[in-house]
């Protein structure tokens, strides 16, 4: 017990250490902080449990500590799953230890720095998976009940644990476990599932299904650029240093005789990843596949370690995982400064990771950049807005709802910034009345803004801009305009209707 214990409390240190203080939240975590204030049973691009999470965190007081917490949280309840499942598969205090080892020394740690779906959507997996054991050790119909509940959870957190159902219940098929489909409790089960999910789907339907267009889109400027080979070698290093473990686990499925009525789970590995392929599917969707894996391994090395000379190889089992991630350690969080970062720019460059989406190295990594100059764009935006004649007059408006959520997170005034991006051109509040405008601007299209803005006003000027250049939005352009010859609040309604006209 206090073994698991020390391994959580390891999990959250860890988090909490490994993103240095000079860095910001990142673009994704603003948004999803945001949706506490609109809460609704589905989101443009997520379902609503982020939302629900972030109200809390909200009423926690919304400071970083409770942003990375959650997180953390789900990473260590990860580990938890993990350990049950090898209690579950009778595994020793050996298998336990590399387990959690396996699970804590991994992607994860990279995975649960950031305010985002992926941690729950990797316990979900896990947790189902671990439901799905107890099930087929027990035949007891309630598991099909409570992973029901499970993949529901996990459904109105990301859509991505549709991959583990399409994944399992073909591989069902092909083993004695097939027997579930004649039951009448595993078809309430998915009943009760869908029930539970429900609201989110009706309310998919009554705004003309947004995840849809969301997939089209993603697939047009995102996903078609995915290389199956990168995504497979991707796979890879997720896990690198528990790969043989991994392995393990694939072998003792398919040839070890306690293990075979967990067949289908073989079976599983290798349609889910199809799956993946085939749908040319971003590389971390996958994570979650892999933890209970780890549990099937270590109880199988425990077994095999456990006589004579080989007892000395549990050391070693144990110790690769975590000599794996030391250098990983170094460069792969940003748990150093941006000046430390860029004084070592060889090592980064070498491993790729100064390479940006647009092909060019920077000065460092994109996400370590994403995570720079909100706190300047905040108090930049708060400045202007107190110069301006009637200030609650005043509409802020966003290129992308990165800066738009920053500026609602780390604002001191009455400030709701807004974008036609994201859920945030939900977000508008066009009952008041606005005759300013704060428009923050990409930096490329600097002379564009005052031609096509600046003839509406009075008044116009580039009032300032971020001066941060280790950060993405360098550059990034603060508008003032004031005294509006138009009528702002009609104009941004068009602007709306036309957004929302998917193609």
């Amino acid at each position: 017990m206090w073994i698991l214990v020390g391994f959580i409390f390891l999990k959250f240190l860890l988090q909490y250490i490994l993103i240095s203080p000079e860095y910001d939240l990142q673009r994704d975590e603003y948004l999803y902080l945001d949706q506490a204030h609109h809460l609704a049973w589905g989101y443009l691009s997520v379902p609503p449990v982020t939302s629900w999470i972030s109200s809390i965190i909200y009423l926690l007081g919304n400071s970083v500590f409770w942003v990375k917490f959650f997180p953390s949280l789900f990473g260590a309840l990860t580990i938890l799953v993990v350990w049950k499942t090898i209690e579950e598969l009778k595994g020793n205090l050996f298998a336990l230890i590399l387990g959690a080892t396996c699970i804590l020394f991994s992607a994860l740690l990279r995975l649960n720095t950031l305010y985002q779906p992926n941690s729950l959507d990797v316990l979900s997996w896990t947790a189902f998976y671990f439901v799905i054991i107890k099930y087929f050790n027990t035949k007891k119909p309630k598991w099909l009940f409570v992973a029901a509940m499970v993949f529901a959870l996990g459904f109105l957190n990301k859509y991505n644990i549709i991959f583990l159902l399409f994944g399992l219940l073909p591989a069902i098929l092909l083993t004695e476990q097939r027997k579930i489909f004649i039951l009448k409790e595993f078809y309430i089960a998915l009943f009760l599932g869908l029930l539970f999910i429900s609201p989110n789907l009706l309310w998919q339907f009554n705004n003309n299904f947004p995840v849809v267009h969301h997939l089209n889109e993603l697939a047009d400027t995102q996903l078609v650029n995915v290389d199956r080979i990168g995504f497979l070698k991707s796979q890879l290093l997720f896990f690198l240093g528990s790969l043989f473990v991994i392995a393990f686990a694939l072998y003792a499925l398919l040839f070890y005789k306690p293990f075979r009525k967990y067949m289908p789970l073989f079976w599983t590995f290798f349609f889910t990843l199809i799956l993946f392929l085939y749908f040319k599917a971003k590389d971390y969707y996958a994570i979650g596949l892999y933890p209970i894996y780890i549990s099937f391994g270590s109880v199988f090395l425990a077994n095999l370690l456990n006589e004579g000379w080989k007892k000395y190889l549990q050391a070693v089992a144990i110790a690769i995982p975590v000599l794996v991630f030391i250098p990983i350690f170094s460069i792969a969080f940003p748990n150093r400064s941006p000046e430390y970062i860029v004084a070592h720019s060889k090592r980064y460059e070498s491993y790729g990771l100064l390479r940006w989406e647009d092909g060019k190295d920077h000065l460092l990594p994109q996400d370590f950049a994403d995570m720079l100059g909100w706190q300047e764009l905040a108090q930049k935006v708060d400045s202007i807005y107190l110069k301006l004649p009637n200030p609650n007059q005043t509409i802020v408006i966003c290129d992308n709802y990165g800066q738009a959520g920053a500026i609602n997170y780390y604002t001191k005034e009455e400030i709701k910034a807004v974008s036609f991006s994201a859920d945030y051109i939900n977000w508008f509040n066009l009952e008041r009345k606005y005759t300013n405008l704060i428009r923050v601007k990409n930096y490329k299209e600097k002379d564009n803004e005052m031609k096509e803005t600046g003839p509406y006003f009075n008044f116009a000027v580039l009032a300032d801009s971020i001066k941060n250049h280790y950060a993405r939005e360098y550059k990034t352009m603060i508008f003032s305009f004031t005294g509006a010859k138009i009528d702002i609040n009609k104009r941004i309604e068009n602007e709306i209707n036309e957004t929302k006209n998917y193609p």
